[in-house]
């Protein structure tokens, strides 16, 4: 696997592994057997050193990083080997490889395999890929320009460069698989992670003047002791709140808007996934282009099709002019698709070959038209099992997974909520010519609630209260939970408080016929078997019993009679929806 540096006696003597069960250093493997690990540590030391000097001597930084690329291929199989470095816009700053001269930098910034390098500093991971094919990080230009084809498979690994805490830059190889023995992966990375180390501190120091250079280091002891989060304070419009769940929500925006990568946004419904989508725009190096969204839950399939690909005159009866859609509408900018966990199976395949190659067909034409559009994508909605249950594309679901952020639901930052609540009250006062302010009593009501409906929710709660106080001041008696007209905490306890659904207790003492298998598969068993979530009993709601039926009966209602949709607003999982309606005798009705 590795050009060593030593005699090749020297190299049989002393082959020691990575990891403990390495096989001894006299083994000698058969052709395409898989040697567990074997490193040789000796030439790898010496190259590492060799690299430490490079580096340290003074020299313009493209010579110094192109040096360094060259002793590594002499311990590290590879084909081609790429350090790229951006500024602190994103915007990339040098492109050196193995190959590199005075004349070629820009040649090598066109060669990138950018979406796999996104990845690495928008993760902060190291990117192993056994065959760059295969894998959903390389588009059909990247795999054609590292060379791999129907005969020739390459494998690609790549790890971060960090300037202190901030990634600034990857350091990738790639090479060709043949029939010789392979070594595993890990070796490789732990040697180019000590590389981009070393490279990591000589870009610091060339960003550096002069001058800067010596000064002396208890500057920079002082800004690391700082706190972390003074360090990282990051302000997004909109997004109100100083609590640690919103901090790291916020640190992690900021890093992740530089990369053109695909977001996928998650969340309770309430939560603000747009918010967290327009800063991921608008801190991007797209800010100063279109920024359109879409919530594909409001249209229908034929419809949608429409909205996003656009359509010819005539396509169909209402077409009576050509129409761009929002994916050309959003060309070089950032398309939000709200809500795509609900789009049907049928267009999850339209929209997963535009991701893939970013270009489609209007409706009604065949003419291909290509876009270059960061797509952000939100849900409410548990992928994981949708994927389970086939109602959602694996390889969709892959493709917009790439990067995925979580919005923390208001429960869990009931900190933020004070200063929420004096934001949209402030607000209805301006928008109302009224000057209002809470007291004691009512914040101290607010910050206990569960607010199922999250931040939405505490609006309206603020706004009702606003309406119907009758003085200055807003009371604990003025909220509408106070005086048991808050329908939402009736619909949250009748849900979650008392147990998704009463459990039935099962007497016999003979396991149901498929317990055992369902355990196996990590399949939930029938509610009838689960504990209780809550002190077991019936639940009411105005007053009157409510029964497992009646709340079955009333969130498929809801839902439409999708027995999915009911399970989710109900916290179960579809077999045990099923398990009651079957238990009840509950007809579905077929809408």
């Amino acid at each position: 696997m590795h050009h060593n540096i030593g005699k090749p006696e020297q190299r049989a003597r002393k082959t020691p592994s990575c990891d403990k069960d390495a096989q001894g250093a006299n083994a000698k493997p058969e052709k395409n057997d898989v040697i567990p690990g074997v490193q040789p540590y000796e030439s790898a030391f010496t190259g590492i050193s060799e690299i430490s000097k490079v580096l340290a001597a003074p020299s313009r930084l493209e010579v110094a990083l192109a040096k360094t690329l060259k002793l590594l291929r002499s311990f590290v199989r590879m084909q081609h080997g790429i350090i790229s470095s951006f500024n602190g816009d994103g915007v990339l700053d040098i492109a050196v490889s193995t190959e590199w001269d005075e004349s070629s930098d820009e040649r090598y910034r066109r060669r990138l395999p950018r979406k796999a390098i996104d990845q690495i500093m928008t993760t902060d991971t190291p990117l192993v890929a056994e065959n760059i094919a295969l894998h959903l990080a390389f588009s059909a230009a990247d795999i054609e320009m590292l060379g791999a084809s129907d005969t020739v498979a390459v494998s690609f690994i790549g790890v971060p460069i960090r300037v202190d805490a901030n990634v600034v830059g990857t350091l990738t190889i790639d090479r060709a698989l043949d029939n010789g023995p392979r070594y595993p992966p890990d070796c490789d990375v732990q040697l180019l992670t000590v590389v981009a180390t070393l490279v990591g501190q000589t870009i610091k120091l060339h960003r550096l003047s002069p001058g800067d250079r010596a000064r002396p280091m208890a500057e920079g002891e002082r800004l690391q002791k700082q706190p972390a989060r003074e360090r990282k304070k990051v302000y997004v419009k909109g997004m109100i709140g100083d609590s640690p769940a919103l901090n790291a929500l916020l640190e992690k925006i900021a890093v992740v808007a530089k990369a053109k990568s695909t977001v996928l946004i998650r969340g309770e419904s309430g939560t603000g996934k747009e918010l967290v989508a327009r800063a991921l725009h608008e801190l991007s190096p797209r800010a100063k282009r279109p920024f359109v969204k879409l919530n594909c839950a409001a249209l229908p399939e034929t419809v949608l099709e429409s909205e996003l690909f656009g359509h010819e005159k005539g396509a169909f009866t209402s077409a009576f002019n050509s129409r761009k859609g929002r994916f050309e509408l959003a060309d070089k900018g950032t398309l939000f698709l709200d809500e795509i966990g609900e789009i049907s199976g049928s267009f999850q395949a339209k929209l997963l070959r535009v991701l893939q190659e970013e270009e489609f067909e209007r409706v009604g034409s065949n003419q291909t038209v290509k876009v270059d559009v960061r797509v952000i994508a939100a849900t409410n909605k548990n992928l994981e099992e949708a994927v389970a249950r086939n109602e959602f594309r694996r390889d969709l679901y892959y493709r917009i997974n790439v990067v995925h952020l979580q919005v923390p639901a208001l429960r869990e930052r009931r900190s933020d909520i004070p200063l929420l609540a004096a934001e949209f009250l402030k607000n209805f006062s301006d928008e109302n010519g009224r000057t209002l302010t809470f007291d004691p009593s009512a914040i101290e009501v607010l910050k206990n609630c569960e607010f199922p409906g999250n931040i939405r929710e505490l609006q309206n709660c603020v706004h009702r209260a606003a309406v119907l106080a009758a003085g200055p001041s807003i009371f604990r008696k003025d909220l509408a939970c106070c005086d048991g007209q808050c329908f939402a905490a009736a619909l949250w306890k009748a849900s979650l408080q008392a147990g998704p659904i009463v459990p039935v207790p099962v007497k016999s003492s003979t396991p149901p016929a498929d317990a055992t298998g369902s355990a196996a598969l990590g399949v939930p068993p029938p509610i009838g078997e689960l504990a209780p979530l809550a002190p077991a009993g019936p639940a009411y709601l105005n007053g009157a019993r409510v029964t497992d039926a009646d709340r079955v009966i009333a969130a498929m209602e809801k839902c439409g009679w999708v027995q999915a949709k009911a399970a989710r607003l109900l916290g179960l999982t579809p077999r045990q929806i099923g398990y009651v309606l079957r238990k009840y005798g509950i007809e579905i009705k077929r809408l």
